[in-house]
């Protein structure tokens, strides 16, 4: 199925259940109780175990991965749901040594304690890398924040020859841009918090998989730690997925003739766009990804640079995060990331493209 079609899928995917004067919109239901005078049949029963909101948001999802979908309170939740389901202690983990440190310090502060080995490695190093002793792969491609890419088919038939589990964070690409199941993945996790809801006002995520069991899994332990989302929450990506497709292809459209200027400034060091030729993730990108994406990263030649940068830049949002409407930049280096004092990352938005370009242009200027 073609991405136009799953995403034509999930626009109507209410039509076969509306009834005459029904809202096309689905009611945002923040129950948490039901009327139970029987148990059979009942889809919903109390609120942490699920909800009618939570319920038209995981479809929506599930149509575009081609896949089963609990969803979570933030890409956090999620991540963790999938480690936490799919490790035991004295297990072994790879990990991402430049993907999102969350993810590390999650594993550091609460993993290794109960002794899970954690091994890092570099995103780029995974192509060439033994998986021998690892339970479970995590990977990130694109990384984030630097933007390299692995061979996902590859990680998974390698991960799999030794009997582990990949886990492939998409949130960079969505499952519009990129589809790490189709690709071998058995878990997908994502913050539905950055492109898919868009405009940064809700925290969400979700972890998607084919495996019955797994999911099942993934599923117990949202209902049993309590991990869920809020309806209003749920209600609020609904309306975002509506417009996902149509802003991607904005995002991606002005992010490339971006990265394609920026690649001639000369103020300009270390630039990576996984759609630039010239880009080492580039061959990669191309093979797995239908799009190259909204993000990109640069260097500029201090810290004291950067910041007068994303100062002057009248079109930037100066946030830590990713996805939404505003472009947005922010100096990785603050949060501790092994990058430059002088790296940015540059999302981008849905700004019309010249006038964003005349903005980061005009900040690059002395």
């Amino acid at each position: 199925m073609t991405a136009d079609r799953r995403f034509a899928d999930m626009l109507h995917h209410r039509a076969e259940r509306l009834g005459r004067g029904d809202s096309i919109s689905p009611p945002l239901i923040s129950a948490t109780t039901y009327h139970l005078p029987g148990l059979e049949n009942a889809q919903f029963t109390y609120g942490r175990a699920a909800m009618p909101t939570w319920a038209e948001v995981e479809e929506q999802l599930a149509i575009l991965e081609g896949a089963t979908v609990v969803g979570f309170p933030s890409g956090m939740a999620a991540i963790a749901a999938a480690l936490f389901c799919s490790l035991q202690a004295w297990q072994e983990v790879i990990l991402p040594a430049d993907g999102y440190y969350t993810t590390r310090l999650l594993a550091d502060r609460f993993l290794a304690p109960m002794g899970v080995k954690v091994r890092l490695l570099n995103t780029r190093d995974y192509d060439e890398a033994d998986f021998t002793g690892a339970s479970v792969v995590f990977l990130e491609s694109p990384s984030n924040p630097g933007l390299d890419c692995c061979d996902i088919a590859l990680a998974a038939r390698k991960a799999h020859a030794v009997g582990a589990k990949l886990i492939v964070d998409n949130t960079t690409m969505t499952a519009l841009l990129q589809r790490p199941l189709d690709l071998g993945a058995d878990l997908v996790v994502a913050a539905d918090t950055k492109a898919p809801a868009g405009h940064s006002d809700v925290l969400y995520g979700h972890v998607s998989g084919r495996d019955a069991g797994l999911m099942a899994r993934v599923a117990e332990w949202r209902k049993l730690s309590g991990s869920v989302p809020g309806a209003f929450e749920a209600w609020l990506l609904h309306r975002g997925l509506e417009t996902l497709e149509v802003r991607l292809s904005r995002m991606c459209s002005s992010a490339q003739t971006i990265a394609e200027r920026l690649a001639d400034h000369p103020r300009i060091r270390a630039l990576r766009y996984p759609g630039l030729p010239s880009d080492p993730s580039h061959a990669i990108a191309k093979r797995q990804m239908s799009g190259f994406g909204f993000l990109m990263s640069f260097e500029l030649e201090s810290e004291e640079r950067a910041e007068d940068f994303l100062t002057r830049c009248a079109y930037l949002t100066q946030t830590t995060s990713f996805g939404g409407t505003h472009s947005a930049g922010e100096r990785r280096a603050r949060w501790g990331d092994a990058v430059a004092p002088g790296f940015i990352r540059f999302s981008v938005g849905v700004e019309p493209v010249e006038p964003l370009w005349d903005a980061i242009e005009a900040a690059l200027r002395d």
